[in-house]
């Protein structure tokens, strides 16, 4: 069977599908996609037993056939191939083979019927969002999750429905991540699930920032999007969420506005002389100003000062400056807002109009 496509056509739906597959597989057919070819149409599927992404691709075909490719191969030879050409895969036995122009390339198929699919069990709630609300949801908390904790509830990002709100979180324990928006989901919704960290960085690159409506299906074990071509299904972790409510310092007695670029540009610069393991900077705040202080073990020293709004009296506190830098690089607006209280107690951050994200960081003893 020949199914005959533009080089585009493949490439931008394979390179999204080719997150999904692990370099690193225990079995041989993960590292491959299932493709189902019918009626001049490829649906195109690939997991790796945690999360499976299918997407449908016009192409032309003259027949029907479920096979599977090597992804990174598939994905490598199409990226290599000149723009706009023709890409023919012609599939027979247990070999298919890919011709562009003069290019031609002999690539070993797996039995179809052998590639695991995620069957997820019945939906408990359905409601839609569009694009751009889930994207910004992901985009300003991702950054938080944990990596490898054995809290295994931090390596993801909790996603609640409250009433009209639809809210995002994450969190690694040493800081706090939370943003929400309202969101007409067509009635009161009483949910949280907890999506994986690696189904969260795969949407953050396939949502994208139009107002097309996303789909979401909602399971004990499973969460399942449709948005346009494509349908994106993750397992769920099993287990609950810290309290994040207690986390966030509600009676904070000092205040800080600062410009969010100079303030950020001040960062960068300190943070080049900062301990590179625990990347803590002394920030010391007196009225009018703020003076950084990083020290590392080779005994170099970087010193900033900038001018921000703050009234009360001196406050000397220590934090992870990768951490505040993440926080700035997901603000909108100009200027940024710090909530503090002593130097042993957390920071909230928060844009000065905005009050959707909201940051927690705890500090760091210096």
């Amino acid at each position: 069977m020949k199914i005959i496509a533009k080089k585009d056509a493949l490439l931008i739906p394979l390179q999204q599908l080719g997150g999904v597959v692990e370099r690193r597989q225990t079995l041989p057919i993960l590292a491959n996609i299932l493709i189902n070819a019918e009626r001049d149409q490829l649906t195109v599927t690939a997991t790796d037993l945690e999360v499976e992404m299918r997407t449908r691709i016009a192409v032309e075909c003259d027949g029907e056939m479920d096979f599977t490719l090597p992804a990174r191969k598939l994905i490598d030879i199409c990226r290599a191939l000149p723009d706009g050409a023709d890409v023919t895969i012609d599939v027979g036995g247990e070999k298919a083979k890919v011709i562009s122009g003069r290019s031609r390339f002999t690539l070993s198929t797996l039995p179809a019927q052998d590639y695991p699919v995620i069957e997820p069990t019945a939906s408990s709630h359905r409601f839609s969002v569009t694009e751009k609300l889930l994207k910004r949801l992901i985009d300003k908390t991702h950054f938080a999750m944990a990596q490898q904790d054995v809290r295994y509830y931090l390596n993801g990002m909790l996603l609640e429905l409250d009433g009209s709100k639809i809210r995002s979180v994450a969190t690694d324990g040493h800081r706090l991540a939370l943003s929400e928006a309202d969101c007409d989901m067509g009635g009161e919704l009483d949910v949280q699930v907890i999506i994986p960290r690696k189904a969260v960085l795969e949407l953050g690159r396939l949502l994208s920032e139009e107002e097309k409506s996303v789909d979401i299906d909602i399971s004990s074990n499973h969460i399942r999007l449709s948005l346009n071509d494509t349908v994106f299904t993750s397992k769920l972790i099993d287990g609950k969420f810290p309290d994040y409510q207690r986390v966030i310092p509600m009676d904070s007695n000092k205040t800080v506005v600062a410009e969010k670029e100079i303030l950020k540009q001040a960062l960068q610069r300190t943070s080049i002389l900062s301990n590179e393991k625990y990347r803590g900077i002394r920030f010391q705040f007196s009225p009018g100003t703020l003076e950084l202080l990083a020290h590392n073990p080779e005994q170099e020293e970087a010193k900033e000062e900038l001018e921000i709004n703050y009234d009360a009296e001196e406050l000397v506190i220590g934090f992870n400056v990768g951490y505040l830098l993440e926080v700035l690089n997901v603000m909108d607006s100009d200027r940024v807002r710090l909530s503090l209280s002593d130097p042993s107690s957390s920071c909230l951050i928060q844009d000065d109009r905005n009050a959707d994200s909201r940051y927690v960081i705890m500090p760091m003893r210096l």
